[in-house]
């Protein structure tokens, strides 16, 4: 085998990727740096019918977005090229026809109406569903000549009919699976393409993948491929099966119970860096207390042997935590230029770049993520308070409330303009004057302009809005929420 890791990424261009294909393609990277090794992107397309438009560009953007790279890839070609399996068919078609002529394959003419109904007298026996091996030694001239005359058919490949087929998996240890339960699997479809059986062992074995780190759906397909390197007379490559993603109720991570895609992800404005972190944890323990990475972090601390075998919870709580812990390491103009257009989404006026800064200032300490600035629409807005939190009317009904809001009014009214320093200095006048200090004197004027008991940095708050909102906002809080 190579003495070089050459590891792979190889998705099908059939949607959005997946956030279980961007830990996949995760691990495969930081094995290969971790190693000074090579990481592969191959291009799979060989279902037709399932190809999405423009999903092969969506995947190249979302691995740029994520910060993987590949040596080797559609566009930056190696020595093992074509890097699209559509585009190596000729590469199949001599693979199947040598695993026909050594006996380890066969055409099968069997039609969808048979296939069915085979299927369905198997489950009427209580039988689990299986090809039944009716052309596995159908003379192969005769074959040939059905072929040549037009008729339809695929290649099969003969799975011996008894034994085990058995190899070491980094994650799982030993794994052995009894020949007798295994498919004869379609290799060569009717529309001359490959399925992914045949051309991943192909592929894999041709651009000397060492190792091959992807997800546990394809656990049992493995023996198939162990039996197709061996019918070959190829060396195995490692493999390393990855744990489900589950949700909270530990059932599999599915659409239904949330967003799968990292496109959904993106434009909820989760960064890269958070969520490269939080998936890379997903499933492997580097075995200390810390949780936040940086991607160099992740790559010396990497290793198969600490993934686990069991399913991980996708925690959409804990993503949100670490989300937030990175927006807010950001420094203010990064902040700025992420949050803009979120910013923008939700009809905040950003045409002032220095009133958009205090915005993201005084928002950015108080979200987990960039359509979280949603939230504060209203606030920035400088719209007349409708305060509905049962704590902020209680704070309203306190009995100095209606006192401090209206010397706030006042003294607000006579100044020119209100800034930090001067609302400041106005809430030390009341204290002084009126004996109203703490909670008492600072909730209701909290409450009056943010709606709500908690919430961004006052003094920056009225920053952004001016004197002018400000009082409009507190006089129509003392006009509808305060008791006389």
């Amino acid at each position: 085998m190579n003495n070089t890791v050459r590891v792979r990424f190889a998705p099908s261009p059939t949607g959005y990727v997946h956030i279980g294909s961007l830990r996949t393609a995760l691990y495969n990277y930081l094995f290969a740096r971790k190693n000074n090794g090579v990481n592969i992107l191959r291009i799979e397309d060989t279902d037709q019918n399932r190809l999405v438009e423009g999903a092969e560009e969506n995947l190249l953007r979302t691995m740029s977005w994520a910060g993987i790279d590949f040596d080797e890839s559609v566009n930056r070609e190696g020595d093992y090229g074509p890097y699209r399996q559509s585009e190596r068919l000729k590469i199949y078609k001599h693979h199947i026809d040598l695993l026909i002529e050594k006996g380890h394959a066969y055409y099968c003419f069997a039609t969808a109406e048979e296939l069915e109904q085979m299927r369905r007298e198997q489950e009427a026996r209580g039988e689990a569903p299986k090809y039944d091996g009716r052309y596995r030694d159908y003379p192969r001239e005769q074959a040939r000549k059905r072929i040549e005359q037009g008729e339809s058919y695929v290649v099969r490949m003969k799975v011996p009919a008894d034994g085990e087929t058995r190899f070491p998996d980094s994650v799982r240890g030993e794994v052995v699976f009894q020949n007798e339960l295994l498919d004869d699997q379609v290799l060569l479809k009717g529309d001359g393409f490959p399925t992914y059986h045949l051309a991943n062992v192909v592929d894999d074995h041709l651009m000397g993948v060492t190792h091959v780190i992807r997800g546990e759906e394809w656990l049992p397909s493995t023996p198939k491929h162990v039996l197709l390197y061996n019918f070959f007379g190829w060396e195995v490559p490692q493999f390393a099966h990855l744990p489900l993603l589950l949700n909270a109720d530990r059932s599999k991570l599915s659409k239904r119970q949330g967003d799968v895609a990292v496109e959904d992800y993106i434009k909820k404005g989760y960064l890269p860096q958070a969520l490269v972190n939080f998936v890379a944890l997903l499933g492997w323990n580097p075995g200390e207390d810390r949780e936040i990475f940086s991607m160099d972090e992740l790559i010396e601390a990497f290793s198969l042997e600490k993934v686990n075998k069991s399913g991980a919870v996708f925690d959409v709580d804990k993503l949100n935590w670490m989300n937030g812990q990175y927006l807010r390491e950001m420094e203010t103009g990064e902040q700025v230029a992420f949050l803009r257009p979120f910013l923008e989404k939700a009809g905040i006026d950003v045409s002032d770049p220095l009133r958009t800064e205090k915005m993201v200032r005084a928002v950015a300490p108080r979200i987990n993520k960039g359509e979280d600035v949603a939230g504060f629409k209203d606030l920035l807005g400088g719209h007349l308070p409708d305060i509905r939190d049962a704590e902020a009317l209680e704070i309203l009904r306190m009995p100095d409330a209606s006192r401090v809001l209206e010397h706030f009014v006042k003294k607000a009214a006579a100044l020119g303009e209100l800034t930090p320093e001067s609302f400041k200095q106005i809430m030390k006048e009341i204290q002084k004057e009126q004996g109203i200090k703490g909670p008492a004197l600072w909730k209701p004027v909290r409450v009056a302009i943010t709606s709500g008991p908690s919430g961004p940095d006052l003094p920056l708050v009225i920053d952004i809005l001016g004197r002018d909102k400000v009082i409009a906002m507190v006089e129509h809080v003392l006009k509808n929420y305060c008791n006389e």
